[in-house]
């Protein structure tokens, strides 16, 4: 099968949350799922791109932590063909999941915020996931989870959002960077039949 699933994280500045996010889905997934990873397209962009910079140096380190290599990134600003390529779009805050839906409202459907992803896949049952293919597998859990919005609300509306480290102290990235480590552990071992 040539067929790829394409997952899209979003932030302001693509340099801090959204490739930190990138870069251990991608990890979670060669983990998971092995040679199969390779028919996952995971990318992420900003709203306010710094387009061509490096990822902060915080957030290297933080990816190094979990023996991930983030030393080749370079941030993008998002466009609507980001959007339009997605078959799943994960914003680091509602703002951002906002600003993906008005470049491409269709996308609606499919754009989530990381945290309220996890939050809906959690009440995803996996035995009424496709066996065998990943890639059917994630369409279908994109779906389920989908069917679930406003059936399992937050706590509270900002529980969804991710706290931007930007500028902070390295532990402030280090707290993010678990925060979302954590939260792409449901969703990703859903992938695995």
């Amino acid at each position: 099968m040539t067929d790829t699933f394409r997952v899209l994280h979003v932030c302001t500045g693509n340099i801090c949350r959204s490739p930190m996010a990138e870069h251990l889905m991608r990890a979670g997934l060669r983990k998971r799922l092995g040679e199969h990873a390779d028919r996952f397209v995971v990318e992420s962009a900003g709203t306010w791109g710094h387009t061509g910079s490096p990822m902060e140096a915080y957030a290297l380190s933080t990816l190094a932590s979990y023996d991930v290599d983030g030393s080749s990134f370079t941030a993008r600003e998002l466009v609507a063909e980001h959007v339009v390529g997605a078959d799943l779009v994960l914003g680091a805050t509602r703002e951002h999941r906002a600003a993906a839906v008005v470049l491409h409202p269709r996308a609606a459907a499919r754009t989530f915020t990381l945290r309220e992803f996890a939050r809906l896949s959690a009440v995803v049952d996996a035995s009424t996931l496709p066996a065998g293919d990943p890639v059917e597998r994630a369409r279908a859990l994109v779906q389920a989870a989908a069917a679930s919005r406003g059936l399992v609300p937050p706590d509270r509306a900002r529980d969804d959002d991710l706290d931007d480290p930007y500028q902070a102290p390295a532990s402030a990235f280090a707290t993010c960077g678990a925060l979302v480590h954590a939260t792409l552990q449901g969703p990703l071992d859903l992938l695995r039949a």
